[in-house]
């Protein structure tokens, strides 16, 4: 159990979504729920009665029949929801957009500011929806996207959903290989992009990539560039098929639009795995189900209202630029932001919040790490007085970035520690204003989420390391993957440990007095060395809080019928790793962990490989260290850095 942070006043309980939602439950359903608890509790319980009243609560546009939201059948994936029942996803995120006050801010690194009302929001999607019809987009065909985190990129995603039509997206520093294994496997006959992009104060060419990879995809049809940070398509060689996105929308009303509905196996996005073991997989997930998903996370667990100002630190590669993105949907002024948070230095994006009047704010446990890092303290360049809520995901966050949180930003604040994945679109943990915050914990299950922590024999646990699993559907989980006729990759993905329960590929521990849930790592990357299990996050935490060391990797060597650690760690600059700071490392595990934890060599090295999500990729060097191939460079935001292991290897 961690340290006590944070807990809501009183007052702040009351006024919350949740509590309200509490009352609105116990009034409709004659249930009793004075607490958080109890009202999981009774969601997982009563998952038809749960999600009826989600829908109803939030008044989500559509047609239901009846009073009946969920249909199970033998497996998760065959699961219905809401039979008979229809919506538009667009529809429901444009409810709110009608007025002259601001809807979304787009900031750019490079200063630039643009402000839409939700008027415009609303006019521009209309318009998009009505061309793309227009170019002969049928229901259940792909829009991709190719683009950096624009006001565009979530219109033309609004657009899709309005015709029936499925979205998918990569952003623009995927290079060419990493985006056509992505997008290339959907077959998109619309192909949106931009011409160029900034990053760190330069500006990055973006037509040369899209030429390359729209010409590896003979299903597009029409590619629709967005201007930003290039001369548009003036003096690039190019066929009938390209046009720049104001030609595109040109002579067309945004006032009136017809939303045809659709059940809960329509298609809304198609997102993507990682890609650092294979060819990434494509998991179509539905319109329904993430419209039930994302207000209940954004509404009920992030405390989101018309009032509120989001920004989340995020590319359209990420499923949280799907969660942001859906904020819209409660009425939320949506600022988004594109670049680098720290450039010119770390004040960057904090000056942005302070602009911008930003409540919540979203950022990763790796951004959160490097600040601590640096020894930059928020609160000392930015007035900070209308932040309430910061939100974390990405991966999992050590007790000491817990404390950053409070000490170094701000106070009173609702920290919202989320995870889930890209699977679900979603959280299976998650915060709420109802709970107190603790160190180095989320603080629970989210609601509907019947989750639960797995030994290797299947038994429940708590207060000990495991399987993080959940025992009933969602509606958020994947209708199917993309070409997997017999749904072998689905049924292997996540039922193949645990038949008949989702296993997530998480290894976490529950708290049995708090109920809160630690993130240890990803199990695929859990250490055996004599079989017992090790977390990564584990060596992470107490290696990286030295001084000497700004980041590490740990991975695992079979060694004969055994294995052991390698931790591989990137000093700060004027360090190096000597043999005192390895004797210092090794005392640190030893004694703060134990001595399992304690690597079997230590290596110097200058960077550390990670996704483009800022994930650090303990796969790819595990291949290596073992002697495997590495399947997909393209995947790595930084591949060169894995020669530096491959001449380690070589020296062993």
């Amino acid at each position: 159990m961690g340290k006590l942070l944070w807990e809501a006043s009183k007052g702040k309980k009351c006024r919350s979504v949740m509590r309200k939602f509490i009352n609105y439950v116990n009034a409709r359903e004659g249930q009793s729920i004075r607490s958080y608890d109890q009202l999981h509790a009774w969601s997982v319980a009563e998952p038809l009665f749960f999600w009826n009243d989600v829908w109803d609560y939030f008044g989500i546009i559509g047609e239901k029949p009846f009073n009946c939201s969920f249909k199970s059948r033998l497996y998760f994936k065959d699961s219905i929801w809401f039979p008979g029942a229809k919506v538009n996803y667009a529809e429901n995120m444009l409810k709110h957009m009608y007025g002259d006050d601001e809807g979304m801010v787009f900031r750019g690194e490079n200063m630039v500011r643009r402000a839409l009302t939700r008027d415009d929001v609303r006019h521009e999607v209309v318009k998009m929806a009505k061309a793309l019809l227009d170019a002969g987009v049928e229901e259940g065909q792909v829009v991709a996207g190719y683009l950096p985190n624009l006001p565009e990129t979530v219109i033309a995603m609004l657009a899709s959903a309005a015709i029936g039509a499925i979205w998918c997206s990569c952003a623009t520093d995927i290079g060419p290989g990493a985006a056509i294994d992505r997008v290339g496997q959907t077959g998109p006959v619309v192909f949106v992009t931009t011409d160029g992009y900034y990053y760190k104060g330069k500006t990055f060419d973006v037509l040369n990539n899209a030429k390359t990879i729209v010409n590896a995809l003979p299903s597009v049809k029409k590619v629709i560039v967005v201007h930003y940070a290039g001369e548009g398509l003036e003096g690039f060689e190019t066929d009938e098929r390209w046009t720049m996105w104001e030609d595109m929308v040109e002579g067309y009303d945004g006032e009136t639009y017809h939303f045809k509905r659709f059940p809960y196996e329509q298609p809304l996005v198609i997102m993507f795995s990682s890609g650092t073991t294979g060819k990434p997989k494509c998991m179509v997930q539905s319109a329904m189900g993430l419209l039930l998903n994302q207000l209940k996370e954004l509404g009920l667990h992030s405390d989101m209202a018309l009032s509120d100002s989001l920004l989340y630190i995020t590319t359209c590669s990420w499923m949280m630029w799907n969660w942001q993105a859906s904020s819209i949907g409660l009425g939320v002024r949506l600022v988004l932001f594109d670049g680098n948070p720290s450039y010119p230095d770390h004040s960057a994006i904090w000056k942005i919040i302070e602009e911008e009047q930003v409540t919540i704010f979203g950022l990763s446990a790796s951004y959160i790490h490097g600040l601590d890092r640096d020894g930059f303290v928020p609160k000392d360049v930015a007035d900070l007085t209308h932040l309430r809520e910061v939100s974390q995901t990405g991966s999992a966050l050590s007790e000491r970035g817990f404390h950053f949180i409070y000490d170094k930003i701000k106070q009173d604040l609702f920290f919202n520690s989320i995870a889930g994945g890209t699977d679900i679109n979603g959280c299976f943990a998650i915060a709420n204003p109802l709970k107190p915050v603790y160190s180095g914990e989320l603080q629970g299950p989210g609601l509907g989420m019947d989750i639960d922590c797995f030994d290797q024999n299947g038994r429940s646990v708590r207060d000990q390391e495991g399987e993080l699993v959940c025992k009933i559907p969602a509606p958020s989980m994947p209708l199917y993957f993309w070409n997997d006729e017999d749904g072998k990759r689905y049924h292997n993905a996540y039922f193949a440990v645990f038949p008949g329960i989702w296993m997530h590929g998480d290894y976490v521990s529950i708290s049995s007095k708090t109920g809160g849930v630690t993130f240890i790592g990803r199990s695929d990357s859990v250490l055996k060395p004599s079989g017992v299990r090790i977390g990564t996050a584990e060596i992470y935490n107490i290696v990286e809080s030295l001084e000497e060391v700004k980041e590490s990797l740990a991975i695992g060597q079979d060694l004969e019928e055994d294995q052991r650690v390698l931790l591989f760690v990137q000093c700060r600059d004027g360090c190096t790793l000597d043999d005192a700071l390895i004797k210092k490392i090794k005392t640190q595990l030893r004694t703060k962990a134990s001595p399992r934890h304690v690597p079997a060599e230590i290596y110097q090295v200058s960077d550390i490989p990670r996704t483009h999500n800022g994930k650090k990729v303990e796969s790819a060097v595990t291949n290596i260290m073992n002697g495997r191939d590495v399947t997909n460079r393209d995947a790595l935001a930084n591949p060169e850095s894995l020669e530096e292991y491959r001449k380690i290897k070589a020296e062993q």
